[in-house]
């Protein structure tokens, strides 16, 4: 059977339904936490889709190995994770099940031991799966699971604001006060990131110097390791053949001599690479001791290139005299509104910081 769950979705988001409070309370918690509880979410789906399509089949059993129970991972690798993915909701890699809570092979009833994280998720989860033996509420329950899910995917996205006009320490003043602002969604560590390749990019456009004929790769997504994407660092700069010329790694804590070893692994086999910046949000007196300087000496001494520990924000401070406060603001809103690991109350504590300038 082919299921065009589309379709469904857009014929469904312009009915009108009738639900049980307490259900529609449930199905809120899920969309709440759905985008750190991914799994959840998409199991979610996966059962009210296809509850919509089999009446008859009870979609607590999400096992094939189960009496009477059907394949609810193959459902949702097939048709709901894509569907969530075409349509920019939350989604994970390949599928709900992949998620140790929810993959036991026990019935999604009240007796199901599943240690579900999130504040009240677990309930309103084994809520809405038994609510599902009704089969008279599961296009309801579908509706109002839709209309929600596009309420928070439009909140989130938020049109972005660029102040203009700033001087160099305001800059870096809203960037600091942006980054080191206590998120309770995962991500925060994304923001650096943006910042740095920000200022890369505009310190290359307008650099006659160092950088003038080299190219900054694009940048990575947050999840991918550099051993996978093939890349030196969290950020990349090739000369104009090619090959890597400059690397930047970037931590949320206090540089340790390992880390320095590292970066030779990665390097080694480049001898065009001349340059290497290891940064971190910590404070500067954090990141040097005897042994990161050993571990510095020695891969000058071996390879020739120079390893630079720094702290972010004084490197932000270096790059952007090299280039316009506005181009880097600008480029770093840009990056904010389309980087998928950022949650939307990064991007309303930007605008807020912004409007209090």
């Amino acid at each position: 059977m082919k299921y065009d769950v589309q379709s469904l979705f857009n014929n469904l988001l312009k009915s009108n339904y009738a639900l049980d409070k307490e259900i529609k309370k449930s199905i809120s918690i899920i969309v709440d936490n759905s985008e750190t509880q991914k799994g959840a979410m998409t199991v979610i789906a996966t059962g009210l889709v296809y509850k919509h399509y089999h009446a008859s089949q009870d979609v607590r059993k999400h096992q094939s190995n189960m009496e009477g129970g059907y394949s609810g991972r193959s459902f949702d690798s097939n048709y709901i994770t894509p569907f969530l993915r075409e349509n920019s909701f939350p989604h994970m890699a390949e599928s709900g099940w992949l998620t140790r809570s929810l993959e036991q092979a026990m019935p999604y009833d009240r007796d199901y031991p599943g240690k579900i994280s999130g504040k009240g998720v677990r309930q309103a989860f084994l809520d809405i799966y038994n609510a599902t033996t009704d089969q008279q509420i599961v296009e309801p329950m579908l509706v109002c699971f839709f209309q929600k899910m596009v309420q928070k995917r439009d909140i989130t996205n938020i049109k972005l604001t660029c102040p203009a006009n700033l001087t160099i320490d305001a800059t870096l003043k809203l960037i600091e006060t942006h980054i080191e602002t206590k998120y309770s969604s995962s991500g925060t560590a994304r923001l650096p990131n943006i910042a740095i390749y920000a200022a890369y990019v505009c310190a290359i456009n307008a650099s006659k110097g160092r950088y003038e004929g080299k190219i900054i790769e694009p940048l990575n997504s947050h999840t991918a390791s550099d051993k996978s994407s093939g890349s030196i660092g969290d950020i990349q700069i090739n000369d104009s053949c090619g090959n890597p010329f400059e690397g930047i790694e970037i931590k949320a804590r206090a540089i340790e001599p390992s880390m320095i070893e590292a970066i030779y692994r990665k390097i080694q086999e480049y001898s065009t690479v001349s340059r290497y910046y290891i940064l971190t949000t910590y404070e500067d007196e954090h990141t040097r001791n005897e042994k990161i300087k050993n571990e510095v000496t020695k891969i000058r001494s071996k390879h020739g290139c120079d390893v630079v520990v720094n702290g972010v924000y004084n490197t932000l401070k270096y790059f952007l005299r090299l280039s316009d406060t506005k181009d880097f603001i600008k480029l770093y809103t840009d990056l904010m509104a389309t980087d998928e690991a950022l949650k939307f109350e990064h991007k309303s504590k930007w605008n807020d910081l912004c409007l209090g300038l």
